[in-house]
């Protein structure tokens, strides 16, 4: 069985205890066909999928990235099924499709934690999904989530920092940020210690190095300032403040939603996993599933397809 997950960066494949991330924007020409070839193990292979790479801006609309996504897969894999938001699996392309990759990690944890509230941090985005009813869930699409505080736009690599940051203070004096894209998050986390270098799998804002000083110097033009005039010391004002507001963003969302719904217990996945878990107090799914909660929609597809057949 081969659980699939194909997001607008990354796609992620779970096969068995196996559990991979492969960078792949659909906007630039993306080698899914070739990507998924590597996973083909002949006929009698169950395969379920999730996306939401649908969203991507190479498509006119969402109905034409889900009908593009089917396609390649089922090129590869014929007998492929997509999970809905109408928590049903499809074999062609329905709009119940658009980003349901959240409601199958909900419906797979439901049983194992029924008051539970999961907060899933990816590359670009954080969901964060009470447990507790999961078929109240049914029918909502990522604008009615945004609405209800479900999807948060900011992620552990691809966020653009003034997305969600104002203005930092730089030797006690308030210094409002460039709207421009000159650092991601992966520079603020990387430098902070959050992540490696090989956790910083997206592509540069620069498209210039991924060491520590090539992402001090991206902090740096944030301020519209070069590394030699705040030195370091500035630079790490510009990525701590980013945590600080990022990291409050999503407590303040997540505290929301368990006043909503009643969840008691927070669970964290996705690559943010490790970061998250101490700052809100939560069980990390990663100790308890291992590497598949990295790829955790993936992995859930393929397990509540498995039980959809018994």
């Amino acid at each position: 069985m081969i659980g699939i997950d194909v997001g607008g960066a990354n796609v992620k494949v779970v096969y068995g205890d196996r559990a991979d991330t492969i960078y792949c924007p659909l906007w630039q020409e993306a080698p899914l066909h070739d990507i998924l070839s590597r996973y083909d193990t002949g006929e009698g292979v169950g395969v379920a999928v999730v996306m939401s790479g649908e969203l991507a801006d190479c498509f006119l609309n969402k109905m034409e990235g889900i009908r593009w996504i089917v396609d390649t897969v089922k090129e590869v894999f014929p007998g492929a099924v997509f999970y809905g938001t109408d928590g049903k699996f499809h074999d062609s392309p329905v709009p119940a499709l658009a980003a349901a990759n959240w409601l199958a990690s909900a419906t797979y944890l439901h049983t194992l934690y029924p008051d539970g509230i999961l907060v899933d941090m990816g590359s670009t985005t954080t969901d964060i999904i009470p447990l507790t009813n999961p078929p109240s869930l049914h029918g909502l699409t990522d604008l009615a989530r945004l609405q209800k505080g479900y999807l948060l736009y900011t992620g552990l690599l691809r966020t653009t920092l003034p997305a969600i940051l104002r203005s930092v203070c730089l030797d006690n004096i308030p210094t409002p940020v460039s709207a421009e894209y000159f650092a991601a998050s992966a520079d603020a986390h990387l430098v902070l210690g959050h992540i490696t270098l090989a956790d910083y799998t997206c592509d540069t804002p620069d498209g210039k190095g991924k060491d520590r000083e090539s992402c001090l110097r991206r902090l740096a033009r944030v301020v519209c300032s070069d590394l030699e005039e705040i030195g370091e010391v500035g630079a790490m004002q510009v990525a701590g403040e980013f945590w600080r507001v990022q990291g409050a963003m999503i407590r303040e969302a997540v505290s929301d939603a368990q006043k909503r719904s009643g969840a008691r217990t927070i669970l964290t996945a996705g690559i943010g996993a490790g970061l998250l878990a101490p700052y809100l107090g939560a069980l990390d799914l990663s100790r308890e599933l291992g590497p598949v909660a990295d790829a955790l929609p993936a992995f859930a597809v393929m397990e509540v397809f498995k039980r959809s057949r018994g």
